[in-house]
């Protein structure tokens, strides 16, 4: 197997700048107070408050604070609440949902971070950005691509470019794309999109993309392939994890092992509830489940129903692996735009490897469908979860086994109001009966690919029936909708946080599927661009200068696995 960091000459010469400190490292002991005193019903309020003076100055006088003075007196004359930015909107009953959504993206834009507070958790960004809503006024890195869908459909190319070009400095500037753009989120990344955002600009400004983003791409690439050169046979170091048998892949992972500063008072109280586990180990956990995206999820349990069983670092994941391979294929390709045909080959030889790793080790016999393999014990979890559809919306499945997960997917997952997102009732956020639109997006696309077009058809009608209903009703688009429901009648729930209005992947997810699909609401969309399909290649032995001629995209064709 050739190096994983085969193409680490070619990095550009940019040193990623000191990250600094979260608000818990810097406040110490005053942030466990605030935030163990439950002061606010939200944890992620103090971690987003703006000191008004130098934290030094604030300790010093936390210090000499007398123990009979309000807390609360004292936050607020060192802090102030964190802007949120809702600019008084009210939705317009009048208006049909996709004038909804293009007027929503005004509503969620957020002006280039000139003027951030050198003291503040926010991560300043040059570029206008787009929010999911409400408690995230934030960029977040995978939620952000699905708006970005969004945003093309509805002409926002320019925002949409402004997007990419924050990202791509937040690897300039950090050496990854962190989980948003919060101090505290810097020990940790998010599902690995950047290369689906590069595409996705490449469709309208050409191949010269890939070759302009191509330094960022290799920093993403090394920020999770990290160590992975030197690991011996069932090692694992940061991301990277070497099976036995030899086979490279990747999990998630956090670099620190603390309570989250965005859910301090909820961390400390699952590690009370569960005095037998080293307490650093489930912090680590916890913060690695917010690097999934599915924070929180049965998936990640070893007892398939409790949070406090959560092991997230022991489970090679099929969505993060073909997330990666979709990475070594985009690098491949930029290599040979370039004409760099070492680098390229090389990493083809990469991606080639992870797919018949990912076919072999996280194809479940028993679930008829892709799983996660627990690497620590070696065996599979049998966890039938949405993220099945990832190696399909790839390419990276055999037709064999894209119709065996469509099968899977139809029978298990396939509900009144779309896709489940796993068929466990745990409470959490990530399981049933909770349906997500970037999962819809994925096994819609996915499912088209390998020709299942009328299982992809019923998927994605089911969600755009379910969202406008819901969106008739109560003059909204949320983060998330209960698929088990009648369309529109129930409000999705469970995890650490209420329901959220906005909201960011849900507007771009059905603002596209709704041109894909034009009649599933009753009326039609005329399409601004019709999306291009998945990305990634079915066969991982072909080249990745195969691109189809009518696209930047990497290739959609359905050959050969």
């Amino acid at each position: 197997m050739a190096s994983a960091m085969t193409t680490s000459h070619a990095i550009a010469q940019i040193a990623p700048q000191t990250s600094p400190l979260p608000p818990s490292e810097l406040y110490g002991a005053l942030y466990r107070e605030v935030e163990l005193a439950h002061l606010y019903p939200d944890s992620k309020t103090f971690a987003d408050m703006v000191p008004k003076m130098s934290p030094q100055q604030v300790m010093s006088d936390y210090a000499k604070r007398t123990q009979s003075s309000d807390l609360g007196t004292f936050i607020a004359s060192h802090f102030t609440l964190p802007s949120r930015d809702v600019k008084g909107y009210a939705s317009d009953p009048r208006q049909s949902v996709t004038g909804h959504i293009d007027t929503l993206w005004t509503v969620l834009r957020r002006n280039p971070d000139a003027q951030a507070s050198p003291w503040s958790s926010l991560l300043p960004l040059p570029y206008s950005y787009v929010v999911p809503g409400d408690r995230f006024d934030e960029i977040y890195y995978w939620d952000s691509y699905f708006i970005m869908l969004g945003l093309k459909q509805s002409g926002q190319r320019e925002l949409m470019r402004n997007e990419l070009d924050n990202f791509a400095t937040l690897i300039d500037r950090y050496g990854h794309i962190p989980n948003g753009n919060r101090s505290y989120y810097l020990s940790r990344s998010q599902p690995p999109f950047f290369a689906q955002m590069v595409q996705l600009a490449a469709d309208t400004e050409g191949a010269a993309t890939f070759v302009r983003y191509l330094p960022e791409l290799e920093r993403e690439y090394a920020y999770w392939m990290d160590g992975a050169d030197k690991l011996a046979p069932g090692q694992s170091v940061r991301h990277a994890v070497r099976l036995e048998d030899g086979a490279l892949l990747n999990r998630y992972w956090d670099d620190r092992a603390a309570p989250r500063d965005e859910s301090y008072r909820e961390d400390m109280e699952t590690a009370q509830q569960m005095p037998g586990r080293n307490a650093q180990d489930l912090w680590r956990n916890l913060r690695a489940g917010g690097e999934t995206g599915w924070d929180f999820s049965s998936r990640w349990f070893a007892d398939g129903e409790s949070l406090s069983s959560i092991e997230v670092t022991s489970i090679v994941p099929v969505d993060l692996n073909s997330l990666l391979y979709d990475l070594e294929r985009t690098l491949a390709h930029g290599y040979r735009i370039k004409g760099d045909a070492t680098n390229a080959e090389a990493m083809e030889q990469h991606a080639r490897q992870r797919a018949d790793a990912i076919c072999a080790h996280l194809w479940d016999p028993q679930l008829n469908a892709f799983g996660d393999y627990q690497f620590v014990s070696r065996l599979l979890t049998h966890r039938l979860s949405a993220a099945t559809v990832y190696p399909l919306y790839m390419g990276i499945a055999t037709k064999a086994q894209a119709v065996a997960v469509a099968s899977t997917v139809r029978s298990r997952l396939l509900r009144a109001g779309g896709l489940a997102t796993t068929t466990v009732r745990s409470g959490q956020q990530w399981d049933e009966p909770n349906g997500w639109a970037p999962l819809q997006f994925l096994a819609v696309m996915g499912l088209r690919r390998y020709g299942q077009d009328a299982l992809a058809k019923q998927i994605a009608e089911r969600w755009i029936q379910n969202d406008v209903a819901y969106y008739r009703h109560t003059g909204k688009l949320v983060e998330k909708y209960d698929v088990d429901a009648k369309a529109g009648s129930s409000s999705a729930g469970g995890g650490e946080y209420p329901l959220q209005d906005g909201f960011g992947w849900t507007n771009g997810v059905l603002r596209t599927l709704m041109v894909m699909y034009p009649h599933a609401a009753g009326t039609t969309t005329r399409p601004i661009d019709m999306p291009s399909g998945a990305v990634g290649v079915a066969d991982a032995a072909a080249s990745a200068a195969q691109a189809p001629k009518t696209t930047h995209r990497l290739s959609p064709s359905m050959d050969a696995r």
